[in-house]
């Protein structure tokens, strides 16, 4: 994947074609659910690597919602309507759970905002089916934990995934390019959040500048 200034600017533009990039704007506080003890650090992991990447923070508590970035694993998209209060966080929880699963979707996320419209919160669910199952828990960390570190458009990623094998069965990673996406989107003199396309440019300056 060659990064560009169009390729950039597709990151963040919406199917509906608009332009709308976020960071978060406070330290990243993760929770996972539905996880083994033994799997558990594996995500933690893979969280701490993107935000070391992006030069962002991590902490142990966020001081309105305690945790900030949760991520949900489950088999089945109807678990999530026996989520004690899941219905607040998830806006037309029911109505979203059926569009998932007529979409027989593995994934979705979820954001709050703050005043600013810099990411509050993350909520990211992974349906565990035959495709998830079969992958390593590292690659599907490594997912969750890039995907929930900007508001990429819903449309990134579609054809060509954000992670890249390394050879040999050497391990897999963000691919580079993406990688210096994430850290130029996080440098402090960019906004954290902009509906103004001509912000690419400048992300796409400074993601060029950090290969």
């Amino acid at each position: 994947m060659l990064l560009t200034p169009e390729l950039t600017t597709s990151l963040f533009t919406r199917s509906t074609g608009d332009y709308v990039f976020a960071r978060w704007g406070r330290p990243i506080v993760p929770v996972i659910f539905g996880v083994t003890d033994e799997t558990l650090p594996t995500i933690k992991g893979a969280i701490e690597a993107i935000v070391a990447i992006a030069g962002h923070k991590m902490a142990e508590t966020d001081p309105e919602l305690g945790a900030n970035f949760m991520v949900f694993f489950f088999s089945d998209w109807d678990e999530l309507l026996a989520v004690p209060s899941m219905d607040q966080m998830i806006p037309d929880l029911a109505g979203t759970v059926a569009r998932l699963k007529s979409a027989d979707a593995g994934q979705y996320r979820a954001f709050r905002f703050d005043d600013n419209g810099a990411i509050q919160a993350c909520f990211s669910f992974v349906r565990m089916n035959e495709a998830q199952a079969d992958l390593p828990a590292e690659v599907i960390a490594l997912g969750v934990a890039v995907h929930g570190v900007l508001l990429w458009s819903d449309t990134a990623f579609a054809d060509v995934s954000a992670l890249a094998e390394l050879p040999d069965n050497a391990g897999t990673i963000v691919r580079p390019e993406i990688a210096n996406v994430i850290r130029a989107a996080y440098e402090p003199v960019l906004p954290a959040s902009d509906r103004d396309p001509a912000h690419a440019l400048r992300l796409y300056a400074r993601a060029v500048h950090a290969a």
